[in-house]
């Protein structure tokens, strides 16, 4: 049937129009004999001239009725409401106007025969366009994937009706929580309870399942999602109310299941006088600025409207990229903010201070830092240098530049390391400890939390590369875990506990539970619509492969060294109390690692770091891989020195 229709669909609009006249007219003319016929029961009437001449007045009317009432500028196969009653008023003005030509040609014209009229006018100009626009959407819709949408609120109502309009998708079910729409129908589609969902699935061939939840709270998505997950279908989801409203998203740009729905964690409302205290009306800057977490705080301490925002960064592209974000931001919303892009590095001492003192600095927000465990195990000298030494730079020059105060972002892999990464941000958070200990003019406060979705190196993006690759989803052993958190909350929560610091304070963000890297994978492979391939099930889609834990990597992140914590006036933000050394104890050192560093003695930095009060346990010896090629090569001289002796 749509091959019929094929040649009519791809005219263009003007001829489409003429067609449509000239159909019309055919039915105008079927309209008015019938109505004489199904009066008098005879043909009589359409030999006789003076009805002629009424039909002859009636016909120009009632199409140009039709054409000003915008009937024909109606898409056909999006017909609505205007269209019906477009149809319904030109059938009135054409029977209005049949009775007047009845009177002004003295015809004679039972009085019935004008609403019979327009009776037939409604059937055949109405109801043929709905008869078409229901064959070309039949055939449509067979050629469309069938979708269950989840929430048949005002959300889901739109998702239907917009897929419908599409070419990919046709939505067979409703499901939604509420008793009260279950059992009636939503636009012509019916409306279940959760519980008929796996049957749903099975019975209708459903491909696809659309989260229309924008307003729904995590932890209802989240027990939504571990009923979807072991059913053969690719869960996805609507943007949130807040996107929608604010135009960044449309409903029917639906996204794969967020991450932060799986964990189910809601996060808390800032408050808003620890937002504000460190930033609004200040000078702010932040170290590290392109990178994942100092990007999203530039982000939002923007919206707090600080007077200037420094931004200072080593990678050219990763400053220029935020610098133009910010700045396209602050015009469209209008923003009284300067914004400085500065090009540096923290292990530049005169340099960083020279750059807070220039712009007056009030507030530091120190998030450089290398962070990748493997990387900083393969570059030794440069980690220390940049995480201990670039920290104990920076903040040397935010007390000779009298900066207000300073927040260190850390981490939880700093807690009884066993990695140098995690070490050195350790000794970072011990040199600020000590350094608050020497002075009063610089409020210095550390925030330690672990993984944020989205950063650079996080797992997320790469099982969902790989599952879309078709696998394997590599992972580094079956039992690890690691606490995870959203970058906007965690970016928020870094601020409002640098508000609530009094000086050397560890604050520690409540994470929520750990989750088991494997089960995340293995959700996101469900929620996809695959399988998991392994012994049990030999015929899945996707393996999950253990490729053995990385060096210095961990099986299980920690928050606090000891178990001596407090809780502060904020839910999700507690105070740890750490061991720490004196100035004078840790002058020393830092002397002795510096002179390590610059003679590149791995070992006498490895020995150091674990004189240190870190708790670092090492698991793995050294990995640093210019110390192992160094290595490689007095192990190869002395074997050919050795064989020159035995020859």
């Amino acid at each position: 049937m749509r091959s019929y229709f094929t040649p009519m669909l791809q005219l263009s609009r003007s001829k489409k129009r003429l067609i449509t006249l000239l159909i019309d007219s055919i039915f105008l003319f079927c309209a008015f004999w019938l109505a004489f016929f199904m009066r008098l029961d005879t043909v009589t009437p359409i030999f006789e001239q003076k009805y002629w001449a009424v039909f002859l007045g009636v016909l120009p009317v009632s199409l140009l009725a039709f054409i000003k009432l915008g009937l024909y500028r109606a898409v056909l196969r999006y017909m609505n409401m205007h269209a019906v009653w477009a149809i319904a008023t030109g059938s009135l003005i054409s029977a209005l106007t049949f009775i007047g030509f009845s009177f002004f040609f003295n015809a004679g014209v039972p009085r019935t025969v004008p609403f019979i009229f327009m009776c037939f006018c409604l059937i055949f100009v109405g109801g043929s366009r709905i008869a078409v626009r229901a064959l070309i959407g039949h055939q449509r819709w067979h050629k469309k994937a069938s979708v269950l949408i989840y929430g048949a609120g005002s959300a889901g109502r739109q998702l239907a009706t917009a897929l419908a309009q599409g070419p990919e998708y046709h939505a067979v079910a409703f499901v939604d929580d509420d008793k009260a729409v279950q059992g009636h129908d939503m636009q012509g589609i019916h409306v279940y309870s959760p519980s008929k969902i796996e049957s749903l699935v099975e019975d209708k061939s459903i491909e696809k399942v659309l989260l229309a939840l924008p307003s729904t709270s995590r932890s209802r998505r989240k027990e939504i999602l571990a009923q979807l997950e072991p059913l053969p279908v690719q869960v996805q989801t609507t943007p949130g109310m807040a996107d929608l409203v604010k135009g960044h998203a449309k409903l029917e740009e639906f996204k794969d299941v967020g991450v932060e729905d799986l964990l189910g964690r809601d996060p808390v409302a800032p408050k808003k006088d620890l937002m504000t205290a460190d930033i609004t009306g200040k000078v702010v800057m932040v170290t590290g600025a392109g990178g994942s977490i100092g990007s999203e705080l530039c982000r939002q301490i923007l919206r707090l409207k600080p007077t200037k925002l420094v931004l200072f960064e080593l990678s050219e592209f990763g400053l220029y990229s935020i610098d133009k974000e910010l700045n396209e931001y602050k015009q469209q919303k209008g923003l009284d903010v300067e914004i400085y892009p500065m090009v540096g590095s923290v292990q530049r001492t005169n340099r960083i201070e020279m750059v807070m003192r220039s712009f007056a600095v009030q507030t530091v927000y120190h998030a450089a830092a290398y962070k990748h465990v493997p990387l900083v195990e393969h570059n030794v000298v440069e980690g220390v240098r940049n995480n201990i030494f670039g920290t104990y730079y920076t903040a040397c020059a935010a007390i000779n530049a009298n900066v207000e105060t300073f927040v260190l972002i850390s981490t939880d892999k700093a807690v009884r390391p066993t990695n140098v990464m995690g070490t050195t941000k350790r000794m970072a958070e011990l040199v600020l400890q000590a350094l608050s200990k020497t002075q009063d003019s610089t409020r210095f406060c550390m925030v330690r939390f672990g993984n944020v979705l989205g950063s650079s190196g996080s797992v997320v993006p790469l099982f969902r590369k790989q599952i879309k690759e078709g696998g394997p989803v590599t992972l580094t052993h079956p039992d690890i875990t690691r606490f995870f958190m959203t970058i906007p909350e965690a970016s928020q929560l870094v601020i409002q506990a640098g508000a609530m610091g009094k000086g050397g304070d560890v604050f520690v963000l409540d994470m929520g539970e750990s989750v088991k890297i494997f089960d995340l994978a293995s959700k996101m492979i469900h929620l996809s619509g695959f399988s998991v391939k392994d012994a049990k099930n030999p015929n899945g889609d996707i393996k999950i492969k253990c490729t053995g834990l990385r060096p210095g990597e961990k099986l299980y992140e920690e928050l606090l060294i000891g178990d001596n914590v407090s809780g502060t006036n904020h839910e999700r933000i507690m105070t740890a109390q750490e061991v720490m050394l004196s100035w004078d104890e840790l002058e020393p050192l830092l002397a002795q690692l510096d002179d390590a560093c610059h003679n590149f003695e791995h070992e006498r930095i490895r020995e150091l770091l674990l004189s240190a009060p870190t708790g670092f346990n090492p698991t793995d010896g050294i990995c640093d891989l210019v110390w192992q090629q160094k290595h490689k090569g007095e192990t190869r001289t002395a074997e050919i020195v050795d064989l020159k002796k035995v020859n």
